[in-house]
């Protein structure tokens, strides 16, 4: 699934050539997402000028004059900007046609995406209304995620993980930044003092800001808004490593499964 890091190098993609157009047309050849796509769409948004692409958590916000769409990528989706006359692939299921600019191609295999259109507050919608803080902005810190955790059993993996509390730390980045701050990640929440949250919400930031400037993760599905894949992959320390000796002791690095999801922890360096 596209993370955090890879919908904003989706972002920083779409942004410098589609930013200030207008909208002239739109196609919609496969309503059937995750939510079905209003047959309103292309009469509610054809007029429209695109003010600015932005990124709330993993959704990305078309910010129109007269309205927003709300895309969410889903498990294999991706915005891709082609050349009029470009030839359909099997799974393209939307195409908007902006003044002056490529056309940008919503794709997606799975269908577990979705586009919404609203003309109130997007950071109302039920989908974004409910979600805690950006990690790479001003409100997250390890003061927030201390007074959080207080009394909670989940394991901090989890805990970090969950979007009320912090968005965007998915599975990959969660194992990384746990890694780097010291912390196993079966750890109750609510036993990790504040120091190491302080660390924590350091080594979030860092993970994920370094995984924004090197493209995103490579994940077989992800494409960039270029059409270009990520290549943060290459550089992970502990995620997908298991039984591999850990980069910092040696130590083999051990796998379990945690709430369902693959959890790669060095035994001796994470506590």
């Amino acid at each position: 699934m596209p993370e955090l890091p890879e919908v904003e190098t989706t972002r920083r993609g779409l942004a410098p050539h589609l930013d200030g157009r207008l909208l002239t047309a739109a196609l919609v050849r496969e309503p059937r997402l995750r939510w079905p796509v209003p047959d309103a769409l292309p009469q509610l948004m054809v007029g429209g000028r695109l003010e600015r692409v932005e990124r709330r958590a993993k959704y990305l916000l078309f910010r129109f004059d007269r309205g927003c769409l709300i895309a969410h990528l889903g498990m294999s989706g991706s915005l891709r900007l082609v050349p009029e006359h470009t030839p359909w692939r099997t799974h393209d299921h939307v195409e908007f046609a902006f003044e002056g600019a490529p056309r940008l191609r919503y794709n997606d295999p799975r269908r577990f995406g979705s586009l919404h259109w609203v003309t109130d507050a997007p950071e109302d919608h039920f989908l974004l209304s409910g979600l805690g803080p950006e990690p790479l902005g001003a409100g997250f810190d390890g003061a927030l995620l201390h007074r959080l955790a207080r009394g909670r059993r989940v394991a901090v993996k989890a805990f970090v993980m969950d979007a009320r509390i912090v968005v965007g730390v998915g599975n990959i980045y969660a194992t990384e930044a746990l890694f780097m701050a010291g912390i196993r990640p079966t750890r109750a929440a609510g036993q990790v003092g504040r120091a190491r949250y302080d660390r924590l919400a350091e080594a979030i930031r860092t993970v994920l800001g370094r995984a924004v400037t090197m493209g995103g993760t490579t994940l077989r599905d992800f494409v960039g808004g270029d059409g270009k894949p990520g290549y943060f992959r290459q550089s992970l320390a502990c995620y997908g490593r298991g039984g591999e000796p850990c980069v910092q002791c040696g130590q083999p690095l051990r796998s379990e499964r945690l709430a369902q999801r693959a959890t790669v922890f060095c035994p001796r360096c994470q506590r």
